[in-house]
Formats: C-alpha cells, sequence, structure tokens
C-alpha cells in the first residue's frame, strides 16, 4: 500500500514529465496491505540510509494505516500497479484526489505546494477534491483550514 506523494507514479506513470514538481520525493510511504504490523521491517531493509537506499537513490518509509488521513471510500478507488516492473509484485496506489485530501489534511507546506501542482496541472479538479475533503473525518479546526486553503484556489 502506497499512501505517500510516490503514490501518484502508481496513479500517474507519466507524472514525471507532465509535472516533475511532484516526482521530487526521495522516499514512498508504504506498509503491507494484509501485515500491516510488518511495517518496520520496511525501514530496516530499504529504509533510510539502508544498502537498498545507498544503491538506487530512493527508499521506503514503513507506516501504517493510520498515517493518511483518508475520505470516506477510499479503498474502493485504489489503483493496482502490477507490471513487468513490479517484479511480480502488486502494489495499491491512492486515487489521486485522495492523495489530495491526505496531503491537504496532513498541512505542512510541502502536502499543500503538492495540491497546488496537482490543481494546476489538472490532475485534480477543486470540485471533486472538496466533495472528498466533505468526505473526510477532520478535525474541525483542519477542516476550516483545509476549506479556506481550497476556496482560495481554481
Amino acid at each position: 500500500m502506497i499512501v505517500g506523494s510516490q503514490a501518484i507514479l502508481g496513479t500517474m506513470p507519466m507524472a514525471p514529465t507532465v509535472a516533475p514538481e511532484l516526482c521530487v520525493s526521495r522516499e514512498a510511504d508504504i506498509y503491507p496491505m494484509q501485515r500491516p504490523e510488518l511495517a518496520d521491517l520496511i525501514d530496516g531493509a530499504i529504509g533510510y540510509g539502508s544498502a537498498f537506499d545507498e544503491q538506487f537513490g530512493y527508499y521506503a518509509d514503513g507506516v501504517g494505516p493510520e498515517t493518511a488521513v483518508l475520505p470516506n471510500g477510499w479503498q474502493t478507488r485504489l489503483v493496482k500497479v502490477e507490471n513487468e516492473n513490479t517484479g511480480g509484485g502488486v502494489g495499491w496506489c491512492l486515487d489521486v484526489h485522495d492523495l489530495a485530501v491526505a496531503k491537504l489534511a496532513a498541512g505542512r507546506e510541502k502536502d499543500l505546494a503538492f495540491v497546488e501542482a496537482m490543481l494546476t496541472h489538472g490532475i485534480v479538479g477543486g470540485a471533486l477534491l472538496r466533495e472528498r475533503v466533505a468526505a473526510t473525518a477532520l478535525q474541525p479546526e483542519r477542516r476550516e483550514l483545509v476549506q479556506a486553503w481550497l476556496a482560495g484556489r481554481k
């Protein structure tokens, strides 16, 4: 399960050409769907500073299902990634609008810039993004901030 910004690559493989600023992170936030409690093993095997990181120049952060705040129904919109590059494995990536909601819920400057780029490049639409935010369990203060931020955009 890929829940961080790099989920964009599973949903939009052409993202590096369309919106290269969405693909600058060296990390992928992931967890095993069927065994999320094993996420810590990811850090040791392919995490920051691992031999994998040193060899390939990117790494994985083992996270949990609670890491991303997501709208109701997100599981039904997951994008399956399985091709010659996955070595027989299957990855599940967040839908672009669900990813944007998770970024807005986190609310860090880098997350807001990520969503701004998604809006600018037409990867997400403001109306659907507002619907997904409405379908997300957010603290009232966070909801107000997210809605105000979105009100200032397309």
